[in-house]
């Protein structure tokens, strides 16, 4: 129940997945990843196959068809000027809108003019305060609940 996840693009969709399917950990850090998987429909890793193809496997593994089942503390930080083609904002902003939606614990950092990799020490210090930040109030001081 003290134990925190991160991961950064490929990594941050691990990340997502992680916690939709698990109560591991007592919060995550994504950044710059692909969350719905449909939206790179001509393979990604080790897929080959076209969304055409193997619609199932994009859809079963999309973090965001089981946005409904977050139930862990989420960050999410994203360059605003990710031209990656499987990690472009879209992906981040759309799966924010959605666990938000759902009532999820979540937050959406946006570096300004950050690709994929982040470059700027502006941009280096804000996401390692966001990630402190996240990580002192739902790991290190995480409220216990109240025992019956």
């Amino acid at each position: 129940n003290r134990v925190g996840v991160g991961g950064h693009s490929y990594g941050a969709f691990m990340v997502a997945n992680l916690l939709s399917h698990s109560n591991l950990f007592a919060a995550g850090i994504a950044r710059s990843g692909a969350y719905n998987r449909t939206l790179t429909p001509f393979g990604f890793q080790s897929e080959e196959r076209s969304y055409w193809e193997a619609p199932d496997v994009y859809y079963t593994m999309s973090p965001f068809m089981h946005a409904d089942k977050m139930k862990t503390p989420l960050l999410l930080i994203h360059g605003e000027a990710d031209n990656n083609s499987g990690t472009y904002p879209l992906q981040s902003k759309r799966y924010f809108n959605a666990l938000k939606g759902l009532g999820a614990t979540v937050r959406l950092v946006m570096l300004p003019k950050e690709s994929h990799g982040y470059r700027a020490k502006e941009s280096i210090m804000h996401l390692l305060w966001e990630q402190d930040e996240w990580l002192d109030k739902y790991v290190k001081n995480k409220s216990e609940p109240v025992q019956p």
